[in-house]
């Protein structure tokens, strides 16, 4: 086969492309495990940071997880943890919602009295960097949940939430600056969120 011919380049770009699919086939199989494992500690190191527990390495971190997570049950499509720090419990709910780009998700937990915020952690997909991003790159932002009330009244709706001007010291927090549309999603997401988890958490 003439080796400057439209067949041979084909043929030729055929063979390459079947190779490099089954190298990268494989390699994604071999790391697949490992791969699973990284998401999952992402995951504990998430749920820790709600808890106000951060900046642990991997080992530390797998550790802490062990010993402060006492169960795990499903809500619908989400999760809480029941977890104990200090001798107390303290619920940690998984929240979904959309940003202005994409989806925003977190982790909110809960005192024992099951209406204060004990802490938060946010994380985004692709929310824009020094904006909406600041929902999960900003640790001051995310602490300022901390000791808010989930509901300020006898009201059965989500009072906590975030606002440009706030109206209710017990239960808003600021708005991200230059970020509106990201901080009315992560608001939504609260109210909608935690709704699941309120009946079951009068029962705890």
């Amino acid at each position: 086969m003439k080796t400057n011919s439209n067949t041979y380049t084909i043929i030729y770009s055929a063979i390459i492309v079947v190779i490099v699919a089954f190298l990268l086939a494989f390699v994604s199989q071999a790391l697949k495990a490992k791969q699973d494992a990284n998401v999952a500690l992402d995951v504990k190191k998430q749920i820790l940071n709600s808890l106000n527990i951060r900046g642990l390495g991997d080992a530390d971190a797998e550790a802490k997880y062990s010993e402060v997570v006492k169960s795990e049950e499903t809500v619908g499509e989400q999760k809480l943890y029941t977890c104990e720090i200090d001798g107390k419990p303290v619920y940690v709910c998984t929240v979904k919602g959309m940003g202005l780009w994409g989806p925003v998700y977190g982790y909110i937990s809960i005192a024992d009295d099951k209406n204060t915020v004990y802490g938060a952690y946010f994380n985004h997909d692709s929310e824009t960097a020094g904006l909406g991003a600041e929902i999960k790159d900003s640790q001051a932002w995310q602490e300022k949940f901390q000791g808010k009330k989930i509901n300020s009244d006898d009201d059965p709706n989500i009072d906590l939430g975030v606002a440009k001007k706030i109206e209710n010291q017990e239960s808003e927090v600021d708005a991200v600056t230059g970020a509106t549309l990201t901080s009315n999603g992560v608001s939504l997401m609260l109210q909608e969120g935690l709704k699941p988890f309120m009946d079951i958490l009068k029962n705890k």
